[in-house]
Order: C-alpha cells, then sequence, then structure tokens
C-alpha cells in the first residue's frame, strides 16, 4: 500500500478502484478536512455519538486507524490503544495523517485475506477494512453534524461500508447478538454494545442516510 501521493498523501495511487484499503483511504480523506475544520470553541460540542463531545470523537478516529495498522500487523486487541490521548487537542488531522500511513505500511496484499479480529469476531482483512471504512465514514458524520459541515462523500467507499455493516450486522435490533458476546466473556472484562439498534428510513434515503442509520443514527 505504498503512498506515491503529494496532493493526497494518505490516498495512494498503486491500488484499485475497489480495493479495500482505498475505501479506506478515501474515507479518511474525507475526514480530514472535517477536522481540520473542527474550531476551538466546537471541542466540547455534543455529537450524535453518545457520549461523546467533537474533540473526542475527532481523537477517537485517530485511535480507531492506529488500531488498524495494528491489527494488519497481527497484534491481538489486548495490545490495541483504548484512546489518542497523546495528541493535543487541535492536532488530529495530522495525528491522522501520520496513522493513514502507518496503516498503509502495514496492510500489504496478503493481509486482505488473513483472518484479523474485531471485537466480535475474526474476519478476512477485508472485511475488517469495510468495518473501520465505516467508522470512519460515521464518525466524520457525527463531526460535520455537530459542527455544521457538509462534506462530499465518496458514493464508493459509502456502498463498500454500507455492505460491509450489512453484512457484519444483519439485523436490525443487534440486543440479542451483543448478549450472546458478552455471555461469553469472563465477568471482569467489560462490554459496552459497539452499536445500537438500526433506526428506520426510507428505502430511497441517500447512502450516507442510510448507512448512519444502520450504525443507529438518526440521519
Amino acid at each position: 500500500m505504498a503512498d506515491q501521493t503529494t496532493q493526497n498523501p494518505t490516498v495512494p495511487d498503486t491500488l484499485a478502484a475497489d480495493d479495500p484499503r482505498m475505501h479506506l483511504a478515501t474515507a479518511i480523506m474525507t475526514a480530514r478536512p472535517t477536522i481540520a475544520a473542527i474550531t476551538s470553541d466546537q471541542y466540547d460540542l455534543p455529537t450524535p455519538c453518545e457520549g461523546m463531545t467533537v474533540g473526542e470523537v475527532a481523537e477517537h478516529i485517530v485511535m480507531a486507524m492506529r488500531r488498524v495498522a495494528l491489527a494488519g500487523r497481527g497484534e491481538p486487541p489486548m495490545n490495541w490503544p483504548i484512546d489518542a490521548a497523546d495528541v493535543a487537542r487541535g492536532e488530529w488531522e495530522p495525528a491522522l495523517v501520520e496513522a493513514a500511513h502507518d496503516v498503509q505500511a502495514a496492510w500489504g496484499d496478503e493481509i486482505l485475506d488473513r483472518p484479523t479480529v474485531l471485537p466480535w469476531g475474526e474476519f478476512p482483512g477485508r472485511e475488517v477494512l469495510g468495518v473501520y471504512t465505516n467508522e470512519v465514514i460515521v464518525h466524520t458524520w457525527d463531526l460535520a453534524r455537530a459542527t455544521g459541515q457538509n462534506p462530499e462523500w465518496d458514493p464508493s467507499a459509502l456502498e463498500f461500508a454500507d455492505s460491509a455493516m450489512h453484512a457484519q450486522l444483519p439485523m436490525a435490533d443487534r440486543t440479542e447478538m451483543w448478549n450472546g458476546f458478552k455471555a461469553q466473556l469472563p465477568p471482569e472484562v467489560p462490554w459496552e454494545d459497539p452499536f445500537g439498534p438500526a433506526v428506520d428510513v426510507p428505502a430511497d434515503a441517500p447512502t450516507i442516510d442510510r448507512l448512519v442509520a444502520w450504525n443507529g443514527r438518526t440521519p
């Protein structure tokens, strides 16, 4: 996943348009200007991501990309970061670029079909990238909604994320699914449902609305 671009350094120019790594890179390119446009008086605003402020969501996106890099290197989830608290407030965009470069270095072609871990199971790497593409897009939407921005969404990345999430979460109500995973954990291991129930939207709603609704957001 070599990075050979200059204008858009987080989008590699050596991948096919339908490569999962390209979809993730495209999602990051949408996130970057959205994060960069956040002003200091917006850091503590609430977002559609329940319980998280603008600053916390921006930090979370950086943390998520650091996790993707570690997943590509085969690091077990117990070694993954739980935050990106080392990043100063307002420095999330350059930290995201750095994390994106690390993802590019970690995810070679051979990783796409290698079993890779998510909190609720093990899946081929390409499917894991779909989940994280979704995470970047939905949290970018959270930031945009909270700060009054209107990003230009990439249709291919949206469709890739939407397909991935319907494969991972085939049911609108995930309560039984999450309860099953929680029951398998030792009592001392904390668990928080990663996604709430899907929200109903019209079938002809814009793809971004359908995607965030499937993630439990109200568009």
